[in-house]
């Protein structure tokens, strides 16, 4: 099933989304209607999370009866990132190949001779995100006055349904609740001047709405093979990206297992696999411009779209 975070008529709601995003059931209201009551576990997205089997239960259940009342227009909602407040926001680098493009690019010598340090290839080396600065599908992106180099990630994350510290990679696809579309928005020219520092990522990764997620999260039973999903990113309606997370090197098993080493992992963690090769301006040059809508869709994930303004 795919769910959302929407604004409705002023209140946010957990919604359980039907034809493709075109109708939205209400969760709250649908219980409420059904029931009589209301169940804390419906509130949030978190909760909702966090609530496991039995939540499941009460969605199959809200579904098979979806009361009229409760089901909204897309056209009436405003979409929220699916998980308004994330626990953490970890992003990884799990697409080798992006890297190697970025790096040709910047050292001007040619991909296939671009050298990685070793620990990229053992690890999934991540960086942690501000998980405050999140926006939903179809906002706008008001892009920071220190920055002139725009840039879009195409990524797509996984969300978890359970934690622990030191998951085997074996057991970590029952972690999995579910996925969603992610874009990683980058300031570049301050990212080059961040990196050269070596003290890592900072107000590059850092501003209002930066973290772009959605427009829903489905859940990993829906999905499947994650390793089998089409990216594919758009500028005001042309295809300026391509690729496949079979291009991964690093799967989200082998990101949960290394992230829980000696660390407590939470419901509701959103893990990102870091940009598809091809997938972002770095890699080919171009850069977005005020009032551009950039598009990111991921076969079974649904469209992610957000306009960047300055």
């Amino acid at each position: 099933m795919k769910l959302a975070t929407v604004e409705h008529e002023g209140a946010e709601h957990t919604a359980l989304v039907l034809d493709q995003g075109e109708r939205l059931l209400l969760l709250d209201r649908a219980h409420h209607l059904t029931t009589g009551g209301h169940d804390p576990a419906l509130a949030t997205m978190q909760a909702l999370i966090e609530g496991g089997e039995p939540v499941r239960r009460t969605l199959e259940r809200l579904a098979e009866q979806a009361p009229p009342q409760a089901v909204a227009a897309a056209c009436e909602v405003r979409w929220l990132s699916p998980l308004p407040r994330p626990v953490q926001i970890r992003d990884f680098g799990a697409f080798l190949d992006h890297f190697r493009n970025a790096r040709s690019r910047i050292q001007g010598i040619p991909a296939d001779r671009v050298e990685l340090p070793a620990v990229m290839l053992e690890r999934p080396l991540y960086y942690l995100t501000n998980r405050l600065a999140v926006t939903g599908h179809d906002s706008d992106v008001h892009w920071p006055a220190y920055s002139s180099v725009r840039d879009y990630e195409l990524e797509f994350a996984c969300v978890l349904g359970r934690g622990g510290t030191d998951i085997p990679a074996a057991d970590a696809p029952s972690h999995v609740f579910g996925y969603t579309i992610f874009n990683d928005f980058s300031a570049r020219d301050t990212q080059l001047e961040e990196i050269a520092t070596g003290l890592g990522l900072s107000k590059s990764k850092d501003f209002t709405g930066s973290n772009a997620l959605g427009p829903w999260i489905v859940t990993a039973d829906e999905v499947g093979d994650p390793y089998r999903l089409t990216m594919t990113a758009r500028i005001n309606g042309e295809e300026v990206s391509r690729g496949t997370s079979a291009d991964m090197h690093h799967s989200f098993a082998d990101m949960i297992a290394f992230a829980s080493r000696s660390t407590r992992l939470h419901p509701g963690e959103v893990l990102g696999s870091g940009t598809v090769a091809s997938g972002c301006g770095l890699e080919h040059g171009r850069f977005l411009e005020p009032g551009d809508t950039v598009e990111l869709e991921v076969s079974g994930l649904g469209v992610l779209r957000n306009r960047v303004v300055s």
